[in-house]
């Protein structure tokens, strides 16, 4: 049995592999990002809510 077939076969999925593990690493890191740019996001909307929320309090106290 002559091995060179299946180193062959072996290596040429190599590069399509890395290629999809590439892939697979930045699209996560993309989609991490976004889930956390959102949370971000309505943190500092809630808080800017409650802070209007307070001056109309004061404004009607006025």
């Amino acid at each position: 049995m002559d091995w060179s077939i299946f180193w062959d076969a072996f290596l040429s999925l190599v590069p399509p592999l890395l290629v999809g593990v590439l892939f697979w690493i930045m699209m996560r890191s993309i989609l991490r990002a976004d889930r956390t740019e959102r949370k971000v996001y309505s943190q500092i909307e809630a808080e800017m809510r409650e802070d209007l929320a307070k001056q109309e309090k004061n404004s009607e106290a006025i």
